[in-house]
């Protein structure tokens, strides 16, 4: 049995939860599966196309709303694609038997919001997603579904990550005012902290040519999940350029990759999540990759001046999104322990010390 430290648990808790059962898979991890404050979980050999995303709701497992939703079983051993419009669910090869006071949460993988790829994880008898209570036991399963370009999925493909709280973990305003003046989690002079600490968008623009983001194109080829460098980025993504007003109009249904105004900083033992957003900022969403691990932006793991990247969708009415506008908030959480490896300093870390940047899967034209 594991000792349980209260805060976000480390990689060298979740392997350890693992051993010992907490944690339960037919398959050992994947050599990088862990995160220094999560795991990634991999997707199992049966999907689902299914009519509309569900909940199972007390006393119902998922297999048993599948039985009267699904419309088509999909072989995942072989590979598939998932269609944009779709709604699929996809078994998980990790389950989970927690202990009393041992919850968790998901939330998709930073290079899965950056494809607008929208995942939720779902456990039996569940009435929220991505939220697993403490001591539930049983089956993880994920919903996909893509919103602009279909996907290459198989067995083993990794979308979302879940990460394990014991505890109280979330600092308050004043303990997260006191962090920042200690360690500054934001570059902000004079930080807006209430609920978490606000996050601005950058339309300035970087570089020479003062780029401020990209919107994603309309009918274009797929995307394999597991195939990082493999697309040209002009096949999927149109470039944005700073005017003379500082402003963006977001159309409607559209898809835009945008960055924060600050660098943000996540101590080695602290966590951040953006937190939902909030409809009385405007109409639009912002980040479906909430997590960000310890070490984020760190100078000692090589992250210095790490901005946030901004998974942006407009909802139903065009919106004028304004530089400088605050546009999320990012709430911290304890660590119950120091994970031995930070964000950025292993082989795994994509975004360390990002400025505007595509998902791992596409590289720059020439």
């Amino acid at each position: 049995m594991v000792q349980l430290v209260p805060g976000i648990q480390p990689a060298e808790t979740i392997a350890a939860f693992a051993e010992t059962g907490v944690i339960r898979t037919a398959a050992a991890f994947d050599g990088d599966q862990i995160q220094p404050a999560s795991l990634d979980l991999r997707l199992g050999a049966r999907a689902y196309r299914v009519r509309a995303s569900f909940l199972p709701g007390r006393g119902r497992s998922v297999r048993e709303r599948l039985a009267g939703l699904s419309l088509h079983e999909i072989d995942l051993t072989r590979g598939a694609v998932l269609e944009t419009g779709c709604v699929y669910i996809a078994e998980l090869q990790e389950g989970l038997a927690l202990p009393a006071g041992l919850a968790a949460a998901a939330n998709p993988k930073s290079s899965t919001g950056r494809l607008d790829v929208f995942t939720r994880v779902i456990a039996d008898h569940g009435r929220e997603f991505d939220v697993i209570d403490a001591g539930y036991e049983g089956a993880l399963f994920a919903e996909i579904s893509p919103r602009t370009f279909p996907v290459l999925v198989r067995q083993g493909s990794r979308l979302s990550q879940l990460r394990f709280r014991h505890g109280a973990c979330r600092l308050t305003d004043a303990e997260l005012t006191a962090l920042h003046e200690e360690e500054r989690v934001v570059t902000s002079h004079e930080p807006s902290i209430q609920a978490g600490v606000a996050v601005s968008v950058d339309l300035a623009g970087f570089g020479e040519r003062r780029l401020v983001g990209y919107r994603a194109k309309r009918h274009t080829g797929l995307v394999d999940v597991d195939r990082p460098g493999a697309y040209q980025a002009s096949a999927f993504w149109e470039p944005l350029y700073a005017g003379g007003q500082g402003e963006l109009i977001l159309d409607p249904g559209q898809f835009y990759i945008l960055a924060s105004k600050e660098a943000v900083h996540v101590p080695p033992d602290y966590a951040a999540e953006m937190v939902p957003f909030d409809p009385l900022v405007g109409e639009f969403r912002v980040h479906y990759a909430g997590f960000f691990d310890p070490g984020f932006g760190h100078a000692g793991a090589g992250g210095s001046g790490a901005r946030a990247v901004l998974e942006v969708r407009s909802r139903d009415v065009p919106f004028i999104l304004e530089d400088g506008q605050i546009v999320g908030r990012l709430v911290y959480e304890r660590m119950a322990a120091r994970p031995a490896v930070l964000y950025g300093a292993g082989a795994g870390s994509h975004y360390q010390a990002q400025g505007l940047k595509l998902s791992k899967h596409f590289v720059m034209d020439v």
